[in-house]
């Protein structure tokens, strides 16, 4: 089992980065109180390989049990458990900001200013920075920024390509619009299988309406257009931190013209981690 403690100053991006590690496997647990740790971790260990990465969120926000998490995580190591420990942080003036935004009140407020309490939480912390695996400084990292980081510190083997989950939807216009779509293509201009007697009652699935769509040639540069589009794409979403795309294709009824283009496209994408799914293939026999 993978384990990592994530820690650091309240407004430094924790909450942020836990989402980033369940994107990427981890089951996440926040604001954990320190004397559970060692019985947690005895816990997901002898689930036989249902939890693989874990991660913990541990800050300031359990008040006077944090003084705990030094010493549970000394138990930890002195019996053999490894752990990554990642500590964020940023700049005061960042911080501020951030709190300002979002209106939420500093977990040690209680008649303090905002910036004393900032440098009260940072005396407090000092142990753990000085003993962190990794830190990041977050004052001024977009979100794309931050996932990059993150991935790099746990994910040194990953391949970046698999950093976006794509999802290659057909669809039928008669029934609307995909509402969780990203990027809709129409292919309504293309020669219909339809109105081919022999092809009416079959899919995009079926060989025969595969054959028949691409045998235009306009269908073909399409395809090719579409998919050196979404290659110059893919990196910039996941640069900004997107884990996941929708391209939805549609066509009149989603039985025939989507079909072949999603499944065609889903092909092309084999290097990114793709998954086709066909919305309207069942619904009506018409398309």
């Amino acid at each position: 089992m993978r384990f990592a403690v994530v820690t650091g100053i309240s407004g430094s991006g924790k909450t942020q980065v836990a989402r980033i590690l369940e994107d990427i496997g981890f089951f996440c647990i926040d604001n954990m109180p320190p004397a559970l740790i060692p019985k947690l971790v005895d816990i997901f260990l002898a689930a036989n390989g249902k939890f693989d990465n874990v991660a913990l969120v541990v800050d300031i926000r359990i008040r006077d049990m944090f003084k705990e998490l030094d010493d549970e995580l000394k138990k930890l190591k002195n019996n053999g458990y490894k752990y990554t420990l990642l500590y964020l942080d940023a700049d005061d003036k960042t911080i501020i900001k951030r709190y300002k935004e979002t209106r939420r009140v500093h977990p040690l407020a209680s008649g303090k200013g905002l910036l004393d309490s900032i440098k009260s939480e940072r005396n407090r912390l000092e142990f753990l920075l000085s003993e962190a695996d990794h830190v990041i400084d977050t004052s001024g990292l977009t979100l794309g920024d931050l996932s990059s980081k993150v991935k790099n510190i746990f994910m040194s083997d990953r391949n970046p390509e698999n950093d976006m989950k794509i999802n290659v939807m057909s669809f039928g216009f008669k029934y609307g619009v995909p509402i969780d779509a990203d990027l809709v293509f129409d292919v309504r201009c293309f020669p219909n299988p339809f109105y081919v007697d022999e092809l009416k009652e079959l899919t995009g699935n079926d060989n025969p309406v595969r054959d028949y769509v691409l045998s235009f040639n306009n269908c073909v540069v399409f395809l090719q257009k579409l998919y050196d589009m979404l290659s110059f794409l893919i990196p910039l979403y996941t640069e900004e931190g997107k884990s996941s795309l929708t391209v939805a294709i549609g066509c009149t009824g989603g039985k025939h013209r989507s079909v072949t283009m999603a499944n065609m496209l889903g092909e092309m994408l084999e290097g990114y981690d793709t998954e086709v799914s066909h919305r309207d293939i069942m619904r009506g026999r018409t398309n």
